[in-house]
């Protein structure tokens, strides 16, 4: 495994896989790395021939400096796994090393809808940031597969019409959400919470799932949303939002009677630490 910090390494590195017709596969990453991560690591390294994992934490895409300060960071472990994992390539650069004085790096793409609901509702200027990032990422690695997790379903989205908006030339795969035995989704938070929120977690699960239920009992959008909140509404944990929505546009659904994809979507606070989560209720036709 190979470990870069610079741009410029990293390309001389990829070009003679380019040169020879053999697909890169990239899977970015803010570090703390688990294994949804290298779930995708896997899948790159079963479908290309060169995998590249970048650790980066984005500055762009936190709405607050505390935040942004208290994101986890293991580098050494994160290393270590990706070497055991058998990843070919990772890149670990520095802030002016993605974004250089002088570089208009910003995605010129209107989202729309798309960032103006969930998270975008809550973490204004997010996912600007996350398409910043992402843009520069892929000028950069020019992958022919791209691996993001379900986990940030929303993040997904944006990121594919990013890239059909600016015409990139890169597949989306969206692995599926890894989870912990008692159904939380494997996250970096994950390791800011205290054992006993932890295992009092499974509860954001365990709402997503029986959203599922309550809509085949014949519940409303409405209802089942109520249903979700108050479940959710334990001590020590709040809830910021519980969303039906529809799977392509995430505009929140009023009925259940179309034949579309329904996608339910939470976002709950667990003391201080923040827990995002979602679960597709039905695929469509």
């Amino acid at each position: 495994m190979y470990l870069f910090k610079n741009v410029r390494a990293l390309r001389l590195f990829l070009e003679p896989f380019r040169t020879k017709g053999r697909a890169i596969g990239f899977a970015p990453t803010m570090g703390a790395l688990h294994e949804g991560h290298l779930s995708l690591i896997r899948q790159s390294l079963e479908s290309t021939q060169c995998t590249v994992c970048s650790i980066f934490v984005n500055p762009t895409q936190f709405n607050q400096a505390e935040d942004l300060e208290k994101y986890p960071r293991n580098p050494a472990k994160d290393l270590q796994m990706l070497y055991e994992v058998g990843c070919h390539a990772v890149f670990m650069p520095p802030v002016d090393e993605v974004y250089p004085p002088g570089l208009d790096s910003t995605a010129p793409v209107d989202f729309g809808p798309l960032a103006e609901g969930l998270e975008g509702r809550f973490r204004p200027g997010h996912f600007q940031g996350v398409a910043q990032v992402m843009n520069r990422l892929l000028g950069i690695v020019e992958p022919q597969r791209l691996f993001m997790g379900q986990k940030d379903y929303q993040q997904c989205l944006i990121v594919q019409h990013m890239i059909r908006t600016l015409g990139l030339p890169v597949e989306f795969v969206m692995g599926p959400t890894v989870r912990e035995p008692n159904g939380l989704a494997m996250s970096s938070r994950n390791a800011r919470l205290s054992p006993e929120q932890h295992s009092r977690a499974a509860i954001i699960f365990q709402s997503l799932q029986d959203a599922a239920h309550w809509m085949g009992q014949g519940l409303g959008p409405a209802q089942v949303r109520e249903k979700a909140l108050q479940q959710l509404s334990i001590p020590g944990f709040r809830p910021e939002y519980f969303e039906l929505v529809d799977g392509q546009s995430l505009q929140p659904l009023a009925h259940f009677d179309n034949e579309g994809m329904i996608v339910a979507c939470a976002a709950v606070w667990a003391g201080d630490v923040r827990l995002i989560d979602n679960h597709i209720l039905r695929r469509g036709a």
